[in-house]
């Protein structure tokens, strides 16, 4: 049976919820950023600051000199994650298959939703209104028979608009396209492949594999036959990749990079407690627990290195994901200055949390966590911090 596959993406996601809160701003260069005196870097841009090469991941201090009317915002995670909520959950009206790849963008299976939603055109057409009049967000859909061509044919429909790719089609809409647009084709491969006179994902498609395999090398290595193969067959359109509604989440971290390099312990010490609640509040968000937990060191010249631990049973608690990182750190910080520090929570399961028959100390701090993230949920994360979390 032929799927449907369907790409939704929403259009400079950040920026777009900031403007619901600034109207005033719409049709100006916005972007949502770290600072330039704490080595920000650019998290969104709107589509006018784009025209300038603003960028997501750009520099801030950059995007001022290639846009100095650049309108700066600081970002609020918080505020994002809600209007996310509030759109996957739209998308679950549609259909249970969803695969959400990010806070704005996720895939739907809609084969079989015919009687209830009419065409897969006239879905797409009901959710990117139902979107935008609901929820006051732009977005990009494609559509297509797999997941290959329905990101490629959002990317073609941005800004806000649709892009329906015919079955049978798929192969001739991917051929003019540059050879970047295709998944696995990176810039340094891209190199090669232009010099080899290959630069559409038409020409990959008519390339002989035997050259490909034993002249174009990868990130991971030279391509090989199979590789070859695998790339000549996603430059057709072929892409049998099912939608996954269950994503496995590998770890749970949270890293900071300090506005200057630090090396004052009780700073650091603080800086680790902060973060290693972020990482506790996550885990229960989720209803995971974490069995392992790591910390991430970058020292002034960019070295950087993990270390790690597995603890007796699994945990989601603030205090016990912090004394472990505590741990990890005193034990292989060796005095240098920081730039960044991390910690994550690793072999992740579902929250079962086993309490020691004779301690009820467990329990009442187990109570304590849940109240404070509920008035953390209700009036934001910055409205109840440590004492020993307030840094100078």
């Amino acid at each position: 049976m032929s799927r449907t596959i369907l790409h939704v993406d929403l259009d400079a996601f950040f920026v777009s919820v900031e403007l619901l809160d600034q109207p005033e701003l719409r049709g100006k260069p916005v972007a949502v950023g770290g600072r330039i005196d704490q080595r920000g870097v650019i998290s969104s841009a709107s589509y006018e600051a784009r025209k300038f090469g603003v960028r997501s991941a750009l520099p801030t201090r950059t995007a001022f000199q290639v846009c100095p009317d650049l309108i700066l915002l600081p970002a609020r995670h918080d505020l994002y994650a809600q209007h996310s909520h509030h759109v996957m959950a739209l998308l679950h009206e549609i259909t249970p298959q969803i695969e959400q790849l990010s806070i704005d963008e996720a895939f739907l299976d809609i084969t079989g939703t015919e009687l209830r939603f009419g065409s897969a055109e006239q879905l797409a057409h009901y959710l990117h209104d139902r979107i935008r009049d609901e929820l006051g967000l732009p977005c990009s859909i494609g559509v297509a028979r797999n997941k290959l061509v329905a990101k490629i044919a959002t990317e073609k429909a941005k800004p806000n608009n649709i892009c329906l790719v015919a079955a049978g089609e798929e192969a001739a809409f991917l051929a003019p396209l540059p050879v970047r647009a295709l998944w696995g084709v990176g810039p340094k491969t891209a190199e090669i492949l232009k010099a080899l006179g290959i630069e559409t994902i038409g020409q990959i498609a008519q390339a002989r594999s035997d050259v490909l395999a034993s002249r174009v090398r990868t990130a991971a290595g030279w391509l090989g036959k199979r590789g070859a193969d695998e790339l000549i067959q996603r430059a057709q359109g072929l892409d049998e990749s099912p939608v996954e509604s269950e994503r496995v989440t590998k770890q749970i971290s949270q890293e900071t990079t300090f506005v200057k390099d630090v090396r004052e312990v009780t700073y650091v010490r603080a800086t680790l407690l902060e973060l290693s609640e972020g990482v506790g509040r996550h885990l229960r968000e989720a209803d995971l627990s974490a069995r392992t937990i790591a910390i991430k060191l970058r020292y002034s010249d960019f070295t950087t290195f993990t270390r790690q631990t597995t603890l007796p049973q699994p945990t989601d608690i603030d205090q016990e994901i912090f004394a472990t990182a505590w741990t990890l750190f005193e034990a292989n910080w060796n005095k240098r200055a920081i730039r960044l520090i991390g910690v994550a929570g690793r072999q992740l399961s579902p929250a079962a949390r086993q309490l020691d028959l004779f301690d009820s100390t467990d329990d009442r701090v187990e109570r304590l966590t849940r109240t404070v993230d509920e008035i953390r949920h209700k009036y934001g994360t910055e409205s109840l911090k440590r004492g020993s979390t307030l840094r100078k």
